[in-house]
């Protein structure tokens, strides 16, 4: 199996207002195509875990590798790159600028690369909205969309680069059942049939359950 995304002994300290060692020995790999959760109470260091798989906080023990290449203690200029490139993001909260049209808003983040044209971009991104069936939304501004369509606006944008792993931080938080289970949905097809690499954090059980694997943390640790 290719390995997409490994963490190899990760610890994480907090310095204040006193030494707390927040994530202990860390290991796991993602595989290509490979659906994965992550669970565990608030607190146990989810979100603190998946800041450091996003590259964003590169103050940690350990090693992180995307795609088998190291990438702790690249510079900061080139972490924004591989990043931008490698790693679609999904929150909570779909944080899409509201005055934009949902076009504009899944173009952003090529544009921000900066690897195509304006043109090759935009038809990549009515692309994705295809398929998550949402193309008809191309021309609306993104506050004229519910709830549930700007989740999927927000993974159409996550996808426009074609990372090699999607990031999510409780994706479903906000959704009720039925468009909880659409994300859910969505996120199946894009490991089954892109083989692409899926990491979620969340808290919703029926979620985990039916992805390939969960991996369970308690107190920073992973316990299963």
């Amino acid at each position: 199996m290719e390995t997409v995304l490994e963490a190899k002994n990760i610890n994480k300290y907090f310095k204040k207002p006193v030494s707390f060692h927040v994530l202990k020995d860390i290991s796991f790999k993602i595989n290509k195509g490979e659906f994965v959760s992550i669970m565990g109470k608030s607190g146990c260091g989810k979100s603190t875990l998946l800041y450091i798989l996003s590259t964003m906080d590169t103050e940690y023990e350990g090693e992180l590798y995307l795609n088998n290449e190291l990438i702790t203690g690249d510079s900061r200029q080139k972490l924004t790159v591989i990043r931008n490139k490698h790693i679609g993001f999904v929150f909570q909260f779909h944080y899409l600028l509201s005055e934009f049209t949902v076009l504009e808003n899944v173009m952003l983040p090529a544009k921000k690369l900066g690897e195509k044209s304006i043109k090759a971009i935009e038809k990549d991104a009515l692309e994705k909205l295809r398929i998550l069936n949402i193309e008809h939304l191309a021309h609306k501004r993104a506050s004229q969309v519910s709830g549930g369509e700007k989740q999927r606006v927000a993974i159409a944008r996550a996808l426009i680069n074609n990372p090699s792993i999607i990031m999510g931080d409780e994706p479903t938080g906000n959704l009720d059942s039925h468009n909880a289970d659409n994300v859910f949905n969505i996120f199946k097809k894009l490991s089954v049939e892109e083989n692409l690499s899926l990491l979620i954090v969340t808290h919703d059980e029926d979620f985990a359950k039916r992805t390939d694997r969960i991996i369970t943390m308690e107190d920073g640790k992973i316990i299963s």
